[in-house]
């Protein structure tokens, strides 16, 4: 049997692995319920729903891959936290951001995680915003 410790490093993991292969419902199911969604130099957003919408924006406007994932949990598996690279295609323009014109961008991103119940409670990313924007209004 798995230790709490392994099981959260397995379930973050997982959900950058249905991540990578464009499996959202996979992903929506290792989330609870109630998941809070603490979104990069913005809000929280509560619900699994609310995610769902996260999603669909963010696969309209960007194609992207984590790659170079580490990932790292508390010995009670209550809280994980992942260090990698974004690698991204800017497809359509989001509402106050520049221009898209099929921009790349390769970012470090941080994300932490809580864990309950061997579902994911939630999650919040962080990634220098300066460096995206520098990156996608570059020339090409």
């Amino acid at each position: 049997m798995a230790s709490p410790q392994e099981s959260a490093l397995d379930l973050v993991r997982t959900y950058y692995a249905t991540f990578n292969r464009g499996d959202r419902e996979a992903l929506l199911a290792l989330l609870d319920e109630a998941v809070v969604h603490d979104i990069n130099q913005g809000g929280s957003e509560p619900g699994r729903e609310a995610f769902r919408a996260f999603l669909g924006r963010m696969d309209r406007c960007y194609r992207e891959q984590v790659e170079e994932l580490v990932v790292m949990a508390s010995a009670d598996g209550s809280r994980a936290a992942a260090e990698f690279f974004i690698l991204g295609t800017y497809l359509q323009a989001d509402d106050g951001l520049p221009p898209a014109h099929g921009q790349s961008y390769r970012l470090r991103v941080g994300a932490f995680f809580e864990i309950d119940g061997g579902r994911i409670a939630r999650v919040t990313n962080y990634y220098n915003l300066e460096d995206w924007l520098a990156q996608v209004r570059a020339p090409a």
